[in-house]
């Protein structure tokens, strides 16, 4: 069975993401998809909008067979952790074939060429990036900019600076470094951008803009042309039992607790809490009274909002640079089911022969440290609904089964 392997968030899963899909699997020649989906907390270190469990079910109705998570301490991190996590998660099953992502550029080639190029990172290109760093740009358009000096080419710089284009580098750069037999395949992203925050075609908006206009008008219909009917019968069922929408304004609360109750040493251990910004932190949050408002008082053009968002959410998680490092120096040390379809029991079958790490349905008693991570991430998740479901859902790690379609 020829499988295509997907890295995902789907927060929440629209249009382009059915186009993507459907084009994935038939560019690869796919008979099965096996899709690596972020959890309850996303790369750019935000909250998922509705739970993991609800997305898989977005997927499954699409059309996903398997559906995997990556691990927290991969999911909400810098796109080469990201992208690391997701491959590595992929390459172990031992059952997909090719990866196919969504990309600006939509030439795999040239996306394979720059990570051959950047593989080693040889030292001129390091010289230059940390030279753009020293200047106060941001790690993204400073790793751009050194790319476009190593290769002599203008272009390199767009090829490096893109959101879809960065994690398909990284992809095929994690490729190479587990020296995986996947194949990488791209498809070029289709009428709306990654940051859009407007909807300008009729049928196919970005995950952001969706998010936007529906957070605005509270009405789930609004969406209604931008998503298949399956993922809006989802999103009712979860707002009518009141686990949705979520947003980083249900937890400001206990950021700001976070903050408050530890000192400037306590917070310097929190993970990326780098170069003072504990500093920065303390004496921003007497004067905010949203999240949104903390946000805008620290971001800089070298603090990206992105970064800034994970570096909050590491601090409500309680999560040091030593707990990071340790959970993640060996890369994924199991595979956790979400769901699967009745081809996916199959591929679960298979990989009972190949798998490389132990296949995970349930959550074991004695626990990895990336597992217990993923636990604690989805605690602090359920802290975002109404007091008569927390109870539950901070044990839902325990009680939920994959989700069979």
């Amino acid at each position: 069975m020829r499988t295509v392997g997907l890295v995902v968030e789907y927060n929440p899963l629209h249009n382009g993401h059915v186009y993507h899909f459907t084009e994935a699997k038939k560019q690869t020649a796919a008979d099965a998809a096996v899709a690596v989906m972020s959890g309850y907390f996303l790369q750019r270190g935000e909250p998922a909008i509705a739970s993991k469990w609800a997305r898989t079910e977005m997927a499954l109705r699409m059309g996903a067979d398997l559906v995997l998570e990556l691990p927290f301490a991969y999911a909400a991190q810098n796109a080469e952790q990201f992208a690391f996590g997701a491959v590595a998660t992929l390459d172990a099953t031992g059952i997909v074939d090719t990866l196919c992502f969504g990309s600006e550029s939509g030439h795999i080639e040239r996306i394979q060429t720059l990570a051959s190029l950047l593989t080693d990172e040889p030292d001129a290109f390091r010289t230059a990036l940390a030279t753009e760093l020293a200047r106060g740009v941001s790690y993204p358009a400073a790793y751009g900019r050194a790319a476009a000096q190593l290769l002599g080419d203008a272009d390199a710089q767009k090829d490096t600076s893109e959101p879809n284009n960065i994690l398909g580098l990284n992809y095929c750069l994690a490729l190479r470094r587990l020296k995986s037999s996947i194949m990488p395949a791209t498809i070029t992203r289709q009428k709306a951008g990654y940051h859009d925050t407007e909807m300008t075609d009729t049928r196919i908006a970005s995950a952001t803009a969706l998010r936007k206009h529906l957070l605005e008008s509270g009405n789930l219909l609004t969406i209604a042309p931008y998503v298949p009917p399956s993922t809006l019968a989802v999103l009712t069922d979860e707002q009518n039992a009141g686990r949705f929408p979520v947003t980083w304004d249900d937890f400001f609360p206990h950021v700001q607790h976070t903050l408050l109750t530890q000192t400037p040493e306590q917070l310097a251990l929190i993970h990326e809490m780098t170069e003072g910004l504990e500093h920065r932190l303390l004496t921003a949050l007497p004067q905010a009274a949203a999240f949104h408002e903390l946000m805008e008082s620290i971001k800089t053009k070298r603090y990206t909002w992105t970064r800034l968002q994970r570096l909050l959410l590491y601090s409500m998680l309680h999560i040091t640079h030593d707990q990071m490092k340790q959970a993640t120096i060996a890369g994924p040390a199991y595979i956790r089911v979400l769901g699967f379809s009745d081809t996916g029991r199959e591929l679960l079958r298979q990989m009972k022969k190949t798998a490389r790490v132990p296949v995970l349905t349930r959550v074991p008693k004695s626990k990895h440290s990336l597992l217990a991570l993923d636990v604690r991430a989805a605690a602090v998740y359920a802290l975002a609904y109404p007091l008569e479901l927390r109870l539950r859902e901070m044990q839902r790690e325990y009680w939920q089964t994959p989700i069979m379609l």
